[in-house]
């Protein structure tokens, strides 16, 4: 959770972070620490159900989507639309887990991957980003 904390200040200007990793990876432990590190004092939790939470109380909105159960990238893609718009009305940070749902190009996104290491620890790699670094995340920014 402390990366996620310090995640938060990196992410400034990002408007979209994009989570891939299997089941049980830490994706939603990443966006608590996120979330704190945004001052954001209520609990954090999985949106798996309920597909998608809104955290405002922050210095940021954190709307935090998780896309697993939609197997149907309609479904997905309209819910993802209706979430971005009320992010950018906020001026929020989207954070969606299982973008694989979802079948549109989202270009100014930070995209990270979550994976096990051998010795139960985890390693966040950043996948890829846009051409716009004043918009999301870049490799120098994540040190």
């Amino acid at each position: 959770m402390t990366f996620g904390e310090s995640l938060a200040n990196q992410l400034r200007y990002t408007k979209i972070l994009l989570l891939d990793g299997p089941l049980g990876a830490g994706k939603t432990s990443l966006v608590k620490g996120i979330g704190k590190g945004l001052g954001i004092n209520e609990p954090i939790t999985s949106p798996t159900f309920a597909l998608a939470h809104h955290y405002l109380t922050g210095t940021r909105a954190l709307l935090h989507l998780d896309l697993y159960r939609l197997e149907d990238e309609t479904a997905a893609n309209a819910l993802f639309i209706e979430e971005e718009e009320i992010s950018n009305q906020l001026n929020g940070l989207i954070v969606i887990e299982w973008p694989s749902r979802l079948n549109l190009l989202i270009d100014d996104a930070c995209r990270m991957r979550i994976s096990y290491l051998s010795n139960e620890g985890r390693e966040v790699e950043l996948i890829s980003s846009s051409k716009d670094s004043k918009n999301v995340c870049t490799s120098e920014e994540l040190g």
